[in-house]
């Protein structure tokens, strides 16, 4: 049997966040659909008070250091997954703080190429400094990737600033036959992640938008205005794609793990991040939209704070429509079928249009609270946690 209890609302509820602050391996599990590095900071205050938080990561970056392992094997974007597990790693003395130095290790940007592939020799027999302190089995498990990716690794390829928890990650992609769950699970015990990370599917998809003029762009790294000049044009259409060579649309289908994942959260939060490549992106998916209708509990959208380049042209309401709209096909109907129960923002920050009457139309209730600390335009990580667990 299944019953509505309804409780009274208080942001945030110290009572609540001191209990699960005191019992984090029994607080409530955190749903949160993200890529990139907004959240990180934020996932690395939450651990403290839940070990149950879930990320479902975007795979389809084409940008940074996990561009060149993209390129070079056709493997998923594995970057955001590696830094977000990092984030939720175990820090205590219970923790593996030598594997955690290890796989937030990068190589020298300025080392010539034979010192490069010299380092990377010695981390894959076991000699580097860093893996010293490591002990068996587990030195073995790490080596044992690095082998299998030095023996496929293009002659040609550029080492500076590889990251090499990314190496590790492509390294046991190749060898359990081209999928990246196992070694994830693996990269998780290692470093003992107080959360679940995983890709909200495992696929080498990319990103494609269409801009209010009509033109197309391709990969998540011409579209975030991070590596190349922001777009000059609002996001009028968003889609994952075959490539990055010309507009190929493509689906893939939320498996059924992550769709058990996303129906049994206690709560589900849309987090800060760049509005499209990070957050959208994970919506696109096939099944999505149907495992959040099926969850009953609260789901929570905290929105972004200064300028966000994806965001040009879209208004904090027409942000909150498309996403009732691309999971519902129509945002009234959140109102009697939520996907979205609660917009959380800062009591004093200027987040421009908000449209309350429309948003209640919608069914969308709105939340504010203080959650910006001392940086001006940055989220307290503290406060957001604690106002996020007042809601479980």
């Amino acid at each position: 049997m299944t019953a509505k209890v309804a409780r009274r609302l208080v942001v945030p509820d110290s009572v609540r966040v001191h209990r699960y602050q005191n019992l984090p391996e029994l607080a409530p599990s955190v749903l949160f659909f993200s890529g990139g590095s907004a959240l990180n900071k934020i996932a690395r205050v939450l651990k403290a008070y839940t070990h149950h938080s879930i990320h479902l990561v975007t795979p389809f970056d084409s940008g940074g250091s996990s561009a060149k392992l993209r390129q070079a094997f056709n493997i998923p974007a594995v970057g955001d997954l590696r830094s977000r597990m990092m984030a939720l790693a175990d820090e205590t003395v219970l923790g593996q703080p030598d594997v955690f130095e290890l796989f937030s290790y990068r190589l020298p940007f300025d080392a010539t190429v034979a010192e490069l592939e010299q380092e990377l020799a010695a981390l894959s027999v076991g000699e580097h400094p860093l893996m010293q302190p490591i002990l068996a089995p587990m030195k073995t498990l790490i080596t044992t990737q690095l082998i299998r990716l030095c023996s496929e690794l293009p002659k040609d390829f550029d080492l500076r600033g590889a990251s090499v928890g990314n190496l590790i990650i492509a390294g046991g992609y190749l060898g359990h036959g081209q999928l990246l769950d196992p070694i994830i699970f693996l990269f998780s015990r290692l470093v003992k992640t107080l959360g679940q990370v995983t890709t909200i599917v495992d696929e080498t998809h990319h990103l494609g938008v269409r801009l209010e003029s009509d033109e197309v762009v391709l990969g998540q790294h011409q579209i975030t205005g991070k590596e190349t000049v922001p777009l000059a044009q609002p996001i009028k259409e968003i889609w994952l794609n075959q490539g990055l060579e010309e507009r190929l649309p493509v689906s893939a289908t939320l498996p059924e793990d992550r769709k058990q994942l996303i129906e049994q959260a206690d709560l589900i939060c849309f987090p800060p991040g760049s509005f499209f490549t990070s957050l959208v992106a994970n919506l696109l998916v096939d099944g999505v939209s149907h495992a959040i209708l099926n969850n009953p509990n609260p789901k929570i959208y905290l929105p972004n704070l200064g300028v966000d380049p994806e965001q040009l042209g879209w208004s904090l309401k027409d942000r909150v429509e498309y996403l009732l709209t691309l999971l519902l096909g129509d945002a009234e109907r959140n109102a009697t079928e939520p996907v979205l129960n609660w917009l959380l923002i800062d009591e004093h920050y200027d987040y421009g249009d908000v449209d309350l009457e429309c948003l209640a139309k919608w069914g969308v209730g709105v939340v504010k609270t203080p959650l910006i600390g001392i940086k001006p335009h940055h989220y307290s990580e503290h406060m957001v946690v604690q106002a996020l667990l007042s809601f479980t």
